[in-house]
């Protein structure tokens, strides 16, 4: 019994590493991210990050209530994501599909 003690605990730490190194190697991501859906899909990475962290605590302390927050976690980076992605593809949208002129924005013609 105490071996799988040991090696629990092991584990714990493996992955709270792992954890912790995959964190900061997002946070990279987010702060030099050449464009804004790198930079969301880094956000959201760090949201399953952070459900990571969740878990192994809860498994380290013993207590449930830690899985339902990981859950409830989950859900809201999830409609964060969705929420993002749907901004992306619209301003996409305004970018590729309609003119300036739809816009109200006049370029002044030169005469050549």
């Amino acid at each position: 019994m105490i071996a799988g003690q040991d090696f629990l605990a092991f584990a714990e730490q493996a992955a709270l590493a792992i954890l912790s190194l995959s964190f900061l190697l997002t946070v990279l991501r987010v702060v030099i991210g050449p464009s804004l859906p790198d930079r969301i899909l880094g956000l959201d990475m760090l949201v399953t990050i952070a459900i990571g962290f969740i878990v192994v605590i809860g498994i380290r302390t013993g207590y449930t209530l830690y899985l339902d927050i990981a859950i409830a976690l989950g859900l809201v980076g999830f409609l964060a994501t969705v929420a993002f992605a749907r901004f992306v593809m619209s301003r996409r949208y305004e970018e590729e599909f309609i003119s300036d002129e739809a816009r109200g924005q006049f370029v002044e013609k030169s005469d050549d």
